[in-house]
């Protein structure tokens, strides 16, 4: 996989923060709307753990989002097209094993058809508490994560 750095939202970016809903890392200008920002071919959203995701205390969740709108910050009316679904946060023994380090949290396709405001980002959301240490990298990608190819062996001329 080459991975293009137009594509990546963060990488080993923190998430570290209070409950709420934040923007993490860069967008992805589309330069308009569009419906089809995949040129055809499918694309899918790659979010992996950097570093561990924890509280500090007592258990949490957090959940993260790809959004579009037509401000660069997501505030304006950002539409959510992929949702991770809420994941504990803890210790690491508690955790939800995506988010200790090298965890995958998503690799899914993202929606065909699907109407993408200008600006394309990820959207953390953390409710009960605070997360107090993590980090993810979060990307683009034309095949899922991991890509398992086999090739076969090479033949002697």
């Amino acid at each position: 996989m080459i991975l293009d750095e137009r594509n990546e939202f963060a990488d080993a970016v923190s998430v570290a923060a209070a409950a709420g809903t934040a923007l993490i890392g860069d967008v992805i200008d589309l330069g308009a709307a569009s419906r089809d920002i995949g040129a055809g071919q499918p694309l899918y959203l790659i979010i992996q753990t950097s570093t561990e995701i924890i509280t500090g205390g007592s258990a949490g969740t957090i959940k993260f989002q790809l959004a579009s709108d037509s401000t660069a910050n997501l505030a304006t009316s950002a539409t959510i097209h992929i949702d991770t679904g809420t994941l504990v946060t803890d210790d690491s023994a508690a955790n939800d094993a995506r988010l200790n380090a090298g965890g995958l949290i998503c690799s899914i396709s993202l929606p065909q058809g699907a109407v993408y405001e200008r600006y394309l980002g990820i959207l953390c959301v953390i409710a009960t508490t605070t997360v107090t240490a993590g980090a993810i990298n979060a990307w683009l990608s034309s095949e899922p994560y991991p890509a398992h190819r086999a090739y076969p062996d090479a033949m002697p001329v």
